[in-house]
């Protein structure tokens, strides 16, 4: 993945740093606000409680150009008990480091052999109102590698423009939409659900659900030939600000579903 200003990452094994959790009081959630998203299809693969998955992994130097040079102080602490909706939620938290630089967390899931017919990628997600306005944008993405092609599906609210964007694999850049960011408001549950699938060798973002409302996006991207072997895995960006604000951002319920 990315940092908000386009750049490249690549993936190998980061660092880590301290953690800490909120005891701010948790008001209603938003929680299971489908909007008009598409429910998963009978027989649908459901991976759940992803944020409480072993295997996290972590990305040094992504969110800097090429995937190279330093990266931010950041790492997942697992099994929080508040915030959360479920009682066990993981937070996604970076303590600082080179401004504009981008924390990236991905696990890898059962490999699905052909491209997906519809994937639906859900979470909870809280901040503390002390940290409201500290990112510079949080991204979430799912890969496939399938028939020899990577399908690259990614979501990215920028703090900066006040937009939802969209990553081009091909061109390794994000890509704004018409579809506004509102930034998250603090010690609130927001529900998200993105809903993508595969059209032959090209990638499809089908809409973006924000707390019940569902905005249509239809953006098209080509797959690109990698010749890679079958793989799976989801994945969530933190990015600093100018100011390399620390922050923390806790994430329930995070769950993959698919069919292909």
């Amino acid at each position: 993945m990315t940092s908000s200003s386009g750049t490249t990452t690549n993936r190998f094994t980061g660092s880590s740093g301290s953690s800490s959790s909120s005891t701010t009081p948790i008001p209603p959630a938003n929680s299971g606000n489908n909007g008009s998203a598409p429910l998963p299809p009978q027989g649908a693969t459901t991976f759940s409680n992803i944020q409480n998955q072993k295997g996290w992994q972590t990305c040094g130097g992504c969110g800097n150009d090429g995937g190279g040079g330093q990266g931010p102080v950041y790492d997942i602490t697992q099994q929080v008990s508040a915030p959360s909706l479920s009682g066990s939620s993981a937070d996604f938290w970076v303590t600082g480091g080179p401004a504009f630089s981008g924390g990236y967390y991905f696990i890898e899931q059962s490999a699905v052999n052909n491209p997906v017919s519809y994937l639906r990628y859900e979470f909870d997600l809280y901040i503390p109102a002390q940290y409201a306005s500290a990112p510079q944008a949080l991204e979430f993405e799912c890969q496939q590698n399938a028939n020899g092609y990577t399908y690259n599906y990614a979501w990215q609210a920028d703090y900066g423009s006040h937009t939802w964007r969209v990553f081009n694999y091909t061109t390794k850049q994000w890509e704004g939409t018409s579809i506004a960011f509102q930034s998250f408001t603090g010690d609130t549950w927001h529900h998200i659900i993105a809903i993508y699938h595969a059209s032959g060798t090209q990638i499809v973002h089908d809409s973006i659900t924000i707390d019940g409302v569902t905005h249509p996006a239809t953006i098209t991207h080509n797959a690109v030939f990698t010749g890679n072997g079958p793989e799976l895995t989801n994945a969530f960006q933190v990015n600093l600000d100018g100011k390399s604000s620390p922050y923390h951002v806790y994430v329930d319920n995070m769950t993959l579903s698919l069919t292909n």
